[in-house]
């Protein structure tokens, strides 16, 4: 008998439905062997959903979600959307979804794929092997802090204020996650925070550093921001799982992606203690290169297979779908995003062909 999933699917804006269209085609080839059906439920999200219901994100898609086993997002927001006021931007959708759902944990993956090496921006001795996690804060800090807002002083300037805060007990759940991913890595946790100066980061250090106790067989160390920023372009391999909050978190793993050659590579997972999980790739909308079959959907595609083993537990449908883009990397077929001297040019869809043919 056939285990079937429930799947609610954002595709979101700009190159959003281009790459999920592919993606769900692989998804559904790649449940096959294991007679894993995924049933998809399209939903309205970001720039869309405000032109069709005047919100972002609409509270019938919020349900929708809650009641999926898993939720496969593409990408939100476009320049048409960039003057409407904060609260209806599209990119709204994604920390409503997020606090909605109870996401505090982003998984971002950032390894360079063998054959990718050449795309890097930096030598090849610098990216070969890197493979590190980014473990971002998802719900609190300065995203979500209050009071927030441009309000007037007496004087009639008006200024800009945002909160970052912290709960002990926000940081003892994600400093939870990264040991524990740790644990399945290289038991290496580098926790990044800016301790010399912000009283809401002595905090985080001090109950990482506590946490710490618990899992000694995972070495812990600490970097300020500044210099974990810089260290990820001079020395990215001695890095296994970083644990950070919300806004250094969204930078550092933006970085991070950079290193292997094309943020159009990497996948991402959002967790919370219970539920669905939203899975999604790192890249945005790219609303130049929209309904051009330019977009690379790679990104999109490994982003379904953490679905796969994160949130349907089914290693072997992921792996499946890890394989296949694998090996069209090893057969040269490359989107503009990650094209080399020799290599075959295809666009979105001629990339989901190709990576259909491999799972075959």
């Amino acid at each position: 008998m056939a285990t079937t999933y429930q799947i609610a699917v954002l595709a979101g804006d700009g190159i959003g439905p281009e790459i999920m269209a592919v993606t769900l085609d692989i998804l559904a080839a790649a449940g096959r062997p294991s007679d894993v059906v995924f049933e998809y439920t399209s939903g309205l999200i970001g720039g869309s959903a405000y032109e069709a219901t005047g919100h972002p994100l609409p509270p019938e898609i919020l349900d929708l979600c809650r009641k999926s086993d898993a939720v496969l997002l593409g990408a939100v927001g476009g320049f048409q959307w960039d003057t409407l006021p904060s609260h209806l931007r599209p990119e709204q959708a994604l920390l409503g979804l997020r606090s909605g759902l109870g996401l505090f944990a982003n998984l971002r993956p950032a390894r360079i794929f063998p054959q990718l090496v050449g795309a890097s921006s930096l030598k090849p001795e610098v990216v070969e092997g890197v493979d590190l996690l980014v473990v971002r804060e998802l719900t609190g800090g300065i995203y979500f802090g209050q009071p927030k807002g441009i309000f007037a002083d007496e004087q009639g300037q008006r200024r800009g204020v945002n909160t970052m805060v912290y709960s002990e007990a926000e940081v003892e759940r994600i400093g939870r996650v990264a040991f524990e991913a740790a644990r399945l890595r290289r038991k290496q946790l580098c926790s990044v925070d800016k301790a010399n100066v912000l009283e809401v980061s002595q905090l985080w250090r001090s109950v990482i550093t506590r946490l710490a106790d618990d899992y000694p067989d995972v070495e812990l160390t600490h970097l300020y921001v500044d210099n974990a920023a810089m260290q990820l372009i001079r020395w990215p391999k001695q890095f296994d799982v970083i644990v950070t909050g919300n806004l250094f978190g969204d930078i550092l793993s933006d970085e991070a992606a950079m290193l292997t050659g094309s943020i159009g590579m990497l996948p991402s997972a959002s967790l919370g203690a219970a539920g669905p999980g939203v899975f999604e790739p790192v890249h945005g909308s790219a609303p130049d290169i929209a309904g051009q079959d330019k977009a690379n959907p790679i990104a999109q595609v490994l982003s379904a297979a953490m679905m796969a083993r994160y949130g349907c537990q089914q290693p072997e449908v992921a792996d499946r779908m890890e394989r296949a883009v694998l090996r069209v990397l090893e057969q040269g077929y490359r989107t503009g995003d990650i094209m080399a001297p020799g290599m075959t040019a295809v666009g979105c869809t001629g990339m989901g062909k190709a990576l259909l043919t491999a799972l075959d």
